[in-house]
């Protein structure tokens, strides 16, 4: 098996590939490529890798680009620090999405998924396999949340939520009528049962509903700052690092 490793935090790509070499001890590994530019050109001279490794952001953008100039055909497992791109690499060619720090198991679970696909690729020599993925580890979106107030439980339809928030360390929602509801869940774990298409993680204390946004401008230090229709106790700053993330999901939505 020939597996490339497309990862620009050198410390990063040596951990998972001393992991690969455990797992896979007959495995050639090339790379770790720290970029879009020099894993093009990586890709483009061949030979094709079985398997990629490719972290999300990389030092000149999105790993994604690499798709538009090299057609990668084989599964691809996408490694990152972030989960809200997780649709995206679904579909292209994505058989696991690995969050950072991630673990021997995390990486023997992916190669597990890759072996379970193996017949699968063997069959096509160009598959088109993102439903298929899709099918298997999309999870489904919530479409609500049974909540607690005032000795009462009631349901919230996630359409009527305009944000998640963390304050004093505990998750709540707030909603577009200005409800509140404390939630016993956090907001890690929220932001994994909502849909990544409907909601994005601004920074570490809030999660938006692309509904509740109601502008955008640039910020210092190259930041942006995210304005709700819906007033929040403090300003919603995106740092220069995620702003490219937050700006394509919302023009791809």
């Amino acid at each position: 098996m020939n597996i490339t490793i497309i990862e620009d935090e050198l410390r990063t790509a040596k951990s998972l590939e001393n992991i690969l070499k455990e797992l896979r001890p007959l495995a050639k590994i090339t790379g770790p490529y720290q970029s879009i530019e020099e894993s093009v050109s990586a890709l483009s001279q061949g030979p094709h890798p079985d398997l990629v490794f490719m972290d999300i952001q990389l030092a000149d953008g999105l790993s994604f680009e690499i798709f538009k100039s090299v057609d990668i055909i084989c599964p691809v497992v996408f490694c990152t620090a972030f989960d809200e791109y997780s649709l995206d690499a679904f579909k292209r060619n994505g058989v696991d999405y690995v969050l950072k720090p991630f673990s021997k198991e995390d990486i023997a679970g992916a190669m597990r998924k890759v072996d379970n696909l193996k017949n699968f690729f063997q069959q096509k020599a160009t598959p088109d396999i993102s439903e298929l993925l899709l099918q298997m580890v999309q999870p489904s979106a919530k479409t609500s949340f049974l909540v607690f107030k005032h000795q009462k439980y009631t349901t919230v339809q996630v359409a009527q939520i305009a944000h998640f928030y963390i304050r004093n360390e505990s998750t709540s929602m707030m909603c577009f009528d200005g409800q509140e509801f404390p939630l016993n869940q956090s907001l890690d774990q929220v932001a994994g049962s909502v849909s990544p298409k409907q909601f994005f993680r601004v920074n570490r204390q809030f999660l938006v509903n692309f509904s509740a946004i109601k502008e955008i401008e640039h910020y210092f230090l190259r930041k942006l700052y995210v304005k709700l229709i819906i007033e929040t106790p403090e300003k919603l700053l995106i740092n220069k690092e995620k702003s490219t993330a937050f700006l394509s999901w919302m023009e791809n939505r």
